[in-house]
């Protein structure tokens, strides 16, 4: 048998083994990842920043075969136990070792698997943490039982977020419902450079002569100049039950960046059991976010009602309903809302969700019959939302995304 070696790698014939530096490597990766113990085979002793590593996965994940590790005299199991110091020192060591994305998991992990959501009352405690989205749902979930002295942390550990938000989506929805707004009010006497070519082709298509193999534009049709006046109505009708926490975030931004837009009038309304309507609120989303109340059931017709009421320019109007569509109410009155709205002209959307947490648990037997009523219900990402907004309101067709975040009209 021949065999050469290069880079750490001993190659025979028909297999190859890896040797040096490269093999030590690969015990050290599989041994983070199998937590040590007897059982893991690998027999590689962790050492420095990599022991510790290990010990802050380990206060958090255990070694998952429910099994001490009595090593070093000490007992090596899940729990990062009760007390404030040793979650803040666990939380210092995670930011130092891991990067951000994985941070904001864990900490998730750690308030879902161990039930940490009550050491967030406590100011220090939320100094150390990794603000995002989903530990902004968290602290709203808990804003009735904090304590004053936590309140204003965590105000500011929410401004970060939403602030953090309104950077990345403000611009892009502004200018994206800019120009759908000005498309979707036409004139007739359009200046030169206001001119929507495309719809005047298609309206003076009877007007083509053929000698001349061109169209006679009798009449121009072009894109409305952004006007001080409203333009469009929209109806944020926000389902604040626990599972919808993360939408609740988004779409708390994106009604503000609505209402900072002078073409347009925003209602942002929220429910469970029952309807507050946030709209005097929506100059700060984060008044918006402390003014709701995340848990409790859901009446989704008694939302509709609210939101239909308020509705004065069908034509001009879009809601948009963001729910799961477990509907705690009276079902077939909340379809019959929705067929009537449509049918008065109001364009209407059903998220299922608005986030980036990938497909949502939803009532897919809702969903259905909304599919049914031309209503598809998908689950939207914060990035795909101008576009559906702006498909709203020129009144075209929805930018559906395939796979399982969507229920069609069958």
């Amino acid at each position: 048998m021949t065999a050469t070696t290069t880079g750490g790698t001993v190659t025979g014939a028909g297999h190859t083994t890896v040797t040096g530096a490269g093999h030590d490597e690969r015990l050290r990766r599989w041994r983070m990842v199998l937590g040590g113990g007897e059982a893991d085979g690998t027999g590689h002793t962790l050492t420095g920043t990599d022991a510790a590593m290990d010990g802050a996965l380990t206060a958090l994940y255990g070694r998952g075969d429910g099994r001490p590790d009595t090593r070093a005299g000490r007992e090596r199991s899940a729990g990062l136990g009760a007390s404030a110091p040793s979650v803040a020192r666990w939380l210092g060591d995670i930011r130092t070792y891991f990067p951000s994305s994985v941070v904001q998991v864990m900490q998730r992990d750690a308030i879902d698997r161990l039930g940490l959501s009550t050491l967030l009352l406590e100011p220090e405690m939320l100094g150390a943490v990794e603000a995002d989205v989903h530990l902004v749902g968290t602290l709203l979930s808990l804003n009735k039982a904090m304590p004053e002295t936590t309140k204003e942390t965590a105000r500011a550990v929410v401004r970060k977020v939403v602030d953090d938000l309104e950077k990345r989506l403000a611009t892009r929805t502004r200018a994206t419902l800019t120009g759908a707004l000005d498309r979707s009010a036409r004139i007739n006497r359009p200046r030169h450079r206001d001119i929507d070519w495309d719809r005047t082709i298609r309206a003076n298509l009877k007007n083509y002569l053929p000698e001349y193999r061109t169209v006679v534009p009798e009449r121009l049709i072009g894109y409305g100049r952004a006007a001080q006046s409203v333009k469009k109505d929209v109806v944020l009708c926000i389902d604040q039950s626990g599972s919808m926490a993360a939408s609740v975030v988004y779409a708390s931004v994106f009604g503000a960046v609505l209402a900072s837009m002078r073409a347009i009038n925003t209602r942002l309304v929220v429910f469970d059991t029952a309807v507050v309507d946030l709209t005097d609120q929506l100059d700060d989303p984060v008044d918006v976010l402390f003014g709701t109340q995340l848990g409790g059931g859901t009446d989704i017709n008694r939302a509709l009602a609210y939101c239909q009421s308020q509705i004065t320019r069908p034509a001009e109007t879009v809601v948009v309903l963001i729910s799961d569509l477990y509907e705690g109410g009276i079902r077939d009155e909340m379809l019959k809302r929705v067929a009537a709205m449509k049918a008065s002209g109001v364009q209407f959307v059903a998220l299922l969700a608005l986030s980036d947490e990938g497909a949502p648990a939803y009532d897919r037997e809702h969903a259905a019959a909304l599919a049914a009523l031309g209503a598809p219900a998908f689950a939207c990402t914060p990035d795909l939302f101008p576009e559906v907004m702006a498909a709203a309101i020129e009144k075209r067709p929805l930018p559906v995304p395939e796979g399982d975040r969507a229920v069609r009209n069958p």
